[in-house]
């Protein structure tokens, strides 16, 4: 969405789930993780509607003076969630379309490097837990499920990330995954993907079960990129 065209849509004041934090730790901190994880659960492409922040609502919520808010909101600005507009308020920050475009594709770079290190490095049982998070949908229709499979969709892309033991490719795709697993939570019910998200990732999983790096990684970097040209082709509004 360009500039000019954000300044005309309507904001509209969210209030996120909040919980008081434990003044026991770094209240910047606590306030930063919570904001964070409150704006991924956040369904910030719903609308063309910009969503505004209420600082009051967010230090009442939490329990804190406005000191570590800011803080934190400066610190999330800083990675790209938040954007501040002067005399207006701060905003939670949406990607256009084709920034969401080429964060798949270098989530599905990041993603099929730590799938071949998975080959590697995951233990078989491990493996397995990626197989029985899919156990409650082989004999249903995953679109009579579709809120609960879709977030057993994001929770297997997250594990699969994690099995590959590298802290340097988790570092990096975390902020990654917070904009690409709302995108993938809005667009999974659509056009049946999510059968073809099941047949994709038994796939997958197979191939880990195989030890078979070079499929695991095409397998999975292709996944993706069907996403991708997905949002690409269809995802008009979030332009």
């Amino acid at each position: 969405m360009s500039t000019d065209t954000q300044e005309n849509v309507r904001a509209v004041p969210l209030s996120l789930n909040l919980t008081p934090i434990n003044a026991t730790a770094s209240l910047r901190d606590q306030a930063y993780a919570r904001l964070k994880q409150a704006i991924a659960n956040t369904d910030i492409y719903h609308s063309r509607e910009e969503v505004r922040l209420d600082e009051k609502e967010l230090t009442e919520a939490l329990g804190v003076s406005r000191t570590p808010v800011r803080e934190a909101m400066t610190l999330l600005e800083q990675e790209g969630f938040l954007r501040t507009v002067p005399r207006r308020g701060v905003y939670i920050l949406r990607k256009t379309k084709k920034e969401i475009v080429e964060m798949i594709c270098m989530w599905a770079a990041l993603e099929s490097v730590a799938a071949r290190l998975a080959t590697q490095r995951a233990s078989s049982d491990d493996i397995a837990k990626l197989r029985a998070m899919f156990d409650d949908f082989h004999s249903a229709t995953p679109t009579d499920h579709i809120e609960e499979y879709s977030e057993v969709n994001i929770a297997f892309h997250q594990a699969l990330v994690e099995l590959s033991g590298s802290q340097i490719i988790l570092d990096t795709i975390k902020n990654i995954f917070m904009h690409v697993r709302a995108i993938r939570r809005m667009t999974i019910a659509q056009s049946d993907r999510a059968s073809r998200s099941i047949e994709d990732h038994m796939r997958i999983i197979e191939a880990l079960e195989a030890r078979d790096t070079e499929q695991v990684e095409t397998l999975v970097r292709q996944h993706s990129l069907d996403l991708a040209l997905y949002v690409e082709t269809h995802c008009d509004f979030l332009d």
